[in-house]
């Protein structure tokens, strides 16, 4: 693994970039679904039909804004106003499998992500990553059914 000693990182406040990139998709974990619906003080069934929309396979994934694409807890201020019940795959970025999977497609997400070229950036540990890698591949396999239990 190219990324086995460590990779420096910074989440700089108020970026944003991550969250803000028209077409992304944001896969959900079912206790993704669940600890959001508690957020809001809904049922499940009921906060995935308003937030959430269908991906082509079926699997529930966020829903982005409409004039923008970006994700739609982020607010003006690129600050995330479901911060303490966001999504798994959302607190794994940049650590996705789909940007770990070669330097190509990392150089890609460094391209997107100011906190990887940070100078403050401090190195985040290979066991660190693999939990964030672990819970997007959750995430992303995602659920396409709500039988109100997790």
């Amino acid at each position: 693994m190219w990324y086995q000693q460590g990779v420096p990182f910074l989440c700089l406040p108020d970026c944003g970039k991550c969250c803000n990139q028209p077409g992304g998709v944001v896969f959900l974990a079912r206790h993704d679904a669940a600890k959001l619906a508690t957020h809001f003080s809904m049922e499940v069934e009921s906060w995935l039909e308003q937030d959430c929309r269908r991906s082509a396979d079926g699997r529930w994934v966020l829903k982005s804004k409409g004039e923008d694409g970006s994700c739609i807890y982020l607010n003006d201020d690129n600050q995330c106003t479901v911060y303490d019940s966001k999504p798994d795959q959302c607190s794994a970025f940049p650590w996705w499998n789909e940007n770990m999977r070669s330097t190509r497609d990392w150089h890609k997400t460094i391209q997107l992500c100011p906190g990887l070229r940070h100078p403050d950036a401090k190195k985040i540990p290979l066991p660190v990553i693999q939990s964030h890698l672990d819970a997007d591949a959750v995430a992303e396999k995602g659920f396409r059914v709500w039988k109100n239990k997790i």
